[in-house]
């Protein structure tokens, strides 16, 4: 049996093993790909279920069936023993993230050739912020899906740990790094002495000087971007008939968050929103509403969310697609508009930085690189609020995907070796 790493992300895993010949690599998982988006579909026309860029797509070109994506996000939360309704009978969130942990050890074990026994799995700094209890429940959920799986043992390692193990193998000195990694559904910090002669320490906990983390990552972008955009289109702000009296806010947050989307698409919530629709003094806005949620149009939408928000880590300004089934538009986003929207998800992030720092007992002058890793590090106004706080620090741009997959691989070769 071969030991593994396993990063299983909120909006995308990897898994790497480590060999004599090869040594430290992730895995393909998707095709010929080493990352996989954390997606899984129930194709409710062929009764199959797909997981990765394959049950996306499948959602995406219309067939019938319902696609749930950040999964992890029910990890500590009352959800994960809740169950949801499929077409023929109904799951739980814990079976949903089983299936896809059982598929991804099969297709791992198909491109290796060989059976996978331990795996070290990473874990956020906090599953739940605030509740130790939750945290720990998280942690043991997560495992006993691993074991259910056919991992032989799983234990746990912290993602910005894992992140310090990869970047340890390219120091040539004794460094202070800030690991910031910023994932789809958590953000975790930590401060953490490295160096070549520290590489082989089979305790390296004396050499985490602090570690940290808050329950704030893409989604979360994703989801306040969706609110400040496409939502008041779609009548969120919009008055009623009566005065004084506003579109509730419940439904657009559940339509701009990825876990919710799915409890809109049921006849009691139809119901309610034509009876919104009836109370609006902007009714043509609630229509377009009520489009998206027959055409089951809310993944979609929030991809088209997701995609904008990517393009704005590279340009000034981009086009949201706002498509309801029998009409669409097309909004201008821009980086100030992200910004606007997003800006106190930056600043919760500059601040738990801080506050890892001083757990640490460092200032900002004695960080000698920060390590950055996760897509949303590419957010302008969330990289200015991570190097705002080592402004004279070296930045290391770390492997977005790979780079904690890789991480936990060198922590499962220490821990159980081939």
């Amino acid at each position: 049996m071969t030991a593994c790493g396993l990063d299983f992300g909120t909006s995308n895993t990897t898994l790497g093993v480590h060999d004599a010949t090869d040594g430290f690599r992730l895995l393909a998982l998707d095709g010929t790909r080493t990352t996989l988006p954390t997606a899984v579909f129930f194709d409710f026309e062929a009764d199959a279920v797909t997981i990765g860029q394959a049950a996306v797509d499948s959602y995406v070109s219309g067939v019938e069936g319902r696609l749930m994506r950040s999964i992890k996000s029910m990890l500590g939360t009352d959800l994960i023993d809740a169950d949801t309704a499929l077409r023929k009978g109904r799951i739980s969130f814990r079976a949903v993230i089983g299936t896809f942990l059982d598929t991804v050890k099969k297709r791992a074990e198909t491109t290796l050739g060989r059976e996978l026994g331990d795996v070290v799995v990473g874990r956020p700094v906090h599953f739940v912020d605030g509740d130790a209890a939750g945290d720990a429940a998280a942690e043991e959920t997560l495992g006993a899906i691993a074991r259910a799986a056919g991992f032989r043992h799983a234990s746990f390692q912290f993602e910005p740990i894992a992140a310090a193990l990869d970047y340890e193998q390219q120091v040539s000195g004794e460094e202070l790094a800030l690991i910031a990694d910023i994932g789809g559904g958590t953000s975790d910090f930590s401060v953490v002495r490295i160096g070549p002669e520290r590489r082989g320490k089979a305790d390296r906990a004396g050499d985490i000087l602090a570690n940290d983390g808050i329950r704030v990552g893409g989604t979360d972008f994703d989801r306040d971007l969706s609110l400040a955009t496409a939502m008041p289109e779609l009548g969120l702000g919009s008055a009623l008939k009566r005065v004084g009296l506003l579109a509730p806010k419940s439904v657009y947050y559940d339509l701009a968050t990825w876990s919710k989307i799915n409890f809109l698409y049921t006849a009691k919530a139809l119901a309610e929103l034509e009876r919104l629709m009836r109370d609006s003094a902007a009714p043509e806005k609630i229509e377009r509403l009520i489009g998206i949620v027959e055409h089951r149009q809310g993944h979609a939408l929030a991809m088209a969310v997701e995609r904008a928000k990517i393009a704005l880590s590279d340009h000034d300004e981009t086009l949201l697609a706002l498509d309801w089934g029998d009409g669409a538009l097309s909004l201008p986003v821009d980086v100030a508009g992200l910004n606007r929207a997003t800006g106190s998800l930056a600043a919760r992030i500059g601040a738990r930085i801080r506050d890892c720092l001083a757990d640490a007992g460092v200032t900002a002058d004695q960080i000698d690189a920060v390590f950055l890793t996760g897509g949303s590090t590419l957010l302008p106004q969330v990289r200015a609020a991570i190097l705002a706080e080592a402004p004279d620090a070296r930045v290391v741009e770390g492997n977005i995907f790979g780079s904690v997959g890789l991480g936990l691989t060198v922590e499962a070769q220490r821990r159980y070796g081939t």
